[in-house]
C-alpha cells in the first residue's frame, strides 16, 4: 500500500509540474453487495494506481439493488457513472434511455469475439439477434452442481449403486442419471437425502431452477423476437422437464420448499444431501474448509444433459453498462476500455471475478486454478437466460405463481401448469403489444 500512495503522490505532481489540475477524475459503479463486488473493488484499486482516476464500487443489499438503481436511473441521476446489472435489465434499462449504447465500443474492439458467445447474447444484446449492445459481459455466472466425493467413492456405496442401477456411480453426465443418484442417496431415516435444489418462488430461484431443466431438454421459454410461447412454453419437452423437477424435489431435505442459494450450500456443509444445486460464484465458501467442513471431500460438475443430449445452464451474473446521465461518460468508457483487456481479465479471474473472456476461460491457468473453474468454464460457453423484456418482472411472477403449486405440492400436472403459463404470458404480451 504504501509504494502505491508513493506511486501516485508522484503522479499528483507530476500533474502539478505539467500544470495540469491535481484533482483527479473520479468513477462511482453501483453494484449489489457481495463478494464479488469487493473483487472489483480491488481491481479498480489497481486502475485507479496506473492512471489516477479513482474507481469506487458502491453497494446496496441485493433485495434493495433493482429498486434503488432504476429509482436513481428514472430521476436520469447522476450519482453513479456506471451499473453492474442483472441481464434481465437490459430491455427495460435501455428502451428507457438509461444505458449508453455500446454498439460501436463492441464492434471496435470486436467483442463479439473476445467474450464467450453466450455472454454476449444475454448480457450484452437487446434486442435478440439485433447486434445493438448496452453491457459489456463482466461477472459471468451460471447454476452448476456440487457434490459430496466421500459419498460418491466409498466403495460399498458404488457396489450398491451398480448393483441397482446397471452403472458405475459418478457425477451424472444427464439428468436422468441425477435423478437415480438423488434417489439411491435418498435416506430420511438416517437425515442424509438425495439432491438439493432451487425451490424459492420470491424472485428467479425456482425459475433458474427450472430453467435448467428445460434448457436441457431441448425446450426454451419463448421465441424471444416474435414473443410467441404457444407450442413452446407449453412443449412436451418441457412438460417433461418440469415433470423431472418435481420428481426431484421429492428426494430434497425436509422444508426445502423456499430454498435458495443459502440453503442450498448448506445442504453440502451440513451433511444433508448428495448433490446440491447453485450458482458458481457461491462455490467459493465451499473450497474454504473455514465455512466448508467437509470442503476436502466436495467436488463440482456442471450441469447434466437431457434426453437428446442438450446441455445448457440458466444464466446468472451481469453486465457493466454506462448510465447514459453520467457525466463522466468519456472517463467511463476509459475504463471499459481497460476492463476488457487480457490481462485485466486475467487478473480479475486471480481475484475471484467470473470473468466472460473466453481467452482466459480456455486457459488452463484459469481452469486448473479452483476445483469448480473447469465445470465454469464448460457452463458458460452453453448458458441461456429468462426473458430480458421491460416486463420481466411480471413474466417472473407468472411462472412463479404457476410452477410453484406443482414443484412443492404436486397441484395440477405439469401439462396444465404450462399450458396456464402460455395463455398467461400471452396476455401480458398482448398489454404491452409485443405479439401483434
Amino acid at each position: 500500500m504504501r509504494k502505491t500512495m508513493t506511486g501516485l503522490l508522484a503522479g499528483v505532481g507530476l500533474m502539478w509540474a505539467c500544470g495540469t489540475s491535481a484533482q483527479a477524475q473520479e468513477l462511482t459503479i453501483f453494484w449489489a453487495e457481495w463478494d464479488p463486488a469487493n473483487y472489483l473493488q480491488e481491481l479498480a484499486n489497481e486502475y485507479e494506481a496506473q492512471t489516477g482516476v479513482k474507481v469506487t464500487v458502491e453497494t446496496t443489499p441485493w433485495a434493495d439493488f433493482q429498486t434503488k438503481a432504476f429509482t436513481e436511473f428514472n430521476a436520469k441521476g447522476s450519482a453513479y457513472d456506471m451499473v453492474v446489472g442483472d441481464s434481465q435489465w437490459i430491455g427495460a434499462a435501455s428502451e428507457a434511455g438509461h444505458y449508453v449504447d455500446l454498439t460501436e465500443f463492441f464492434t471496435k474492439h470486436n467483442l463479439t469475439q473476445v467474450m464467450a458467445p453466450a455472454t454476449v447474447k444475454y448480457y450484452a444484446e437487446y434486442p435478440s439477434n439485433s447486434k445493438k449492445y448496452w453491457s459489456i459481459p463482466a461477472e459471468g455466472d451460471a447454476v452448476g452442481w456440487s457434490y459430496r466425493k466421500d459419498w460418491f467413492e466409498d466403495p460399498k456405496e458404488m457396489e450398491a449403486f451398480k448393483a441397482k442401477y446397471g452403472y458405475d456411480l459418478a457425477p451424472p453426465r444427464t439428468w436422468a442419471e441425477m435423478r437415480d443418484i438423488a434417489e439411491f442417496f435418498h435416506r430420511p431415516d438416517q437425515k442424509r437425502y438425495g439432491i438439493a435444489i432451487y425451490t424459492d418462488n420470491s424472485y428467479d430461484g425456482l425459475v433458474m431452477g427450472v430453467e435448467n431443466a428445460i434448457f436441457s431438454f431441448g425446450g426454451e421459454l419463448g421465441d424471444y423476437q416474435s414473443y410467441k410461447v404457444d407450442g413452446i412454453i407449453n412443449s412436451e419437452k418441457n412438460v417433461k422437464a418440469l415433470e423431472l423437477y418435481r420428481e426431484l424435489y421429492g428426494f430434497t431435505p425436509p422444508g426445502w420448499a423456499k430454498s435458495f442459494f443459502v440453503e442450498n450450500n448448506q445442504a453440502i456443509t451440513e451433511n444433508l444431501a448428495a448433490m446440491s444445486m447453485n450458482y458458481f460464484a457461491f462455490f467459493p465458501a465451499l473450497v474454504n474448509e473455514a465455512s466448508n467442513p467437509n470442503a476436502k471431500v466436495t467436488g463440482f460438475f456442471a450441469n447434466p444433459a437431457g434426453p437428446n443430449g442438450e446441455q445448457f445452464a440458466a444464466l446468472g451474473g451481469q453486465g457493466i453498462s454506462v448510465i447514459s446521465y453520467s457525466k463522466n461518460q468519456e472517463e467511463a468508457m476509459k475504463f471499459l476500455e481497460w476492463f476488457i483487456k487480457d490481462e485485466t481479465q486475467k487478473r480479475w479471474a486471480e481475484l475471484g471475478g467470473y470473468t466472460a473472456s473466453a481467452k482466459v476461460l480456455e486457459s488452463p491457468d484459469f481452469q486448473n486454478a479452483t476445483p469448480y473453474n473447469k465445470a465454469f468454464y464448460e457452463t458458460m460457453f452453453k448458458v441461456k437466460d429468462f426473458w430480458a423484456t421491460p416486463e420481466y418482472a411480471e413474466l417472473l411472477i407468472q411462472m412463479n405463481q404457476r410452477i410453484y403449486p406443482f414443484v412443492t405440492a404436486g397441484q395440477g400436472t405439469a401439462k396444465e401448469v404450462l399450458d396456464s403459463l402460455a395463455a398467461d404470458w400471452n396476455a401480458t404480451f398482448k398489454k404491452y403489444g409485443r405479439n401483434k
